[in-house]
């Protein structure tokens, strides 16, 4: 699932792991996020949404993700 983090997270001027530990997760967890192989659960997308001052919706780009499904489903 794409997201904003790594982008939000530059921007912001953290490490992976200084965002890990502000949102009580491994640096590990933080780097699969961004490489898009791990989906974050809602509370912690949440923190870091409350982190970056944004949108749950807009962290995780859910238009664009659920686009991308829909046009999955539409081939099925």
């Amino acid at each position: 699932m794409k997201t904003k983090v790594k982008e939000l997270r530059s921007a912001a001027g953290l490490t992976q792991q200084q965002l890990a530990d502000l949102v009580h997760v491994s640096a590990r967890t933080i780097i699969s996020i961004e490489k898009e192989q791990y989906k974050p659960s809602l509370m912690l997308a949440y923190r870091m949404a409350k982190i970056f001052r944004t949108t749950v919706e807009d962290l995780c780009c859910l238009e664009e993700n659920k686009r991308k499904e829909d046009e999955a489903y539409e081939k099925l």
